[in-house]
């Protein structure tokens, strides 16, 4: 395995464990709920916009996997698309970018 590929792998396994970190104690410690989590993240212009921004790149990865996937017929990078949005776009990006650069057989 490349250098390259170990650092986006490890940067995904980082992008999967830093973000639960604070999720994981926030819901443990509450209501989790998604209405809670969408009111948190808008309850200030500086998270809404960031909320914004993380949504834009989400969507963006998303045309992107999907069009490596329809082109590449690769089809184990469709799992960077649960990981985005169940784990966060510090882990589904990483994740594609270390799945794209492996060699399709």
């Amino acid at each position: 395995m490349s250098v390259l590929r170990m650092i986006y792998l490890a940067l995904a396994i980082i992008g999967a464990i830093v973000p639960m970190m604070y999720f994981v104690p926030w819901a443990l410690a509450g209501e989790a709920s998604l209405a809670t989590l969408i009111a948190a993240w808008k309850t200030n212009d500086a998270t809404t916009g960031l909320y914004y921004d993380m949504l834009i790149a989400a969507l963006a990865l998303n045309v992107w996997v999907l069009a490596e996937t329809y082109v590449r017929r690769d089809w184990w990078v469709l799992i960077c698309l649960p990981a985005t949005y169940l784990i966060g776009l510090s882990c589904g990006l990483p994740l594609f970018l270390f799945l794209r650069s492996r060699p399709v057989i």
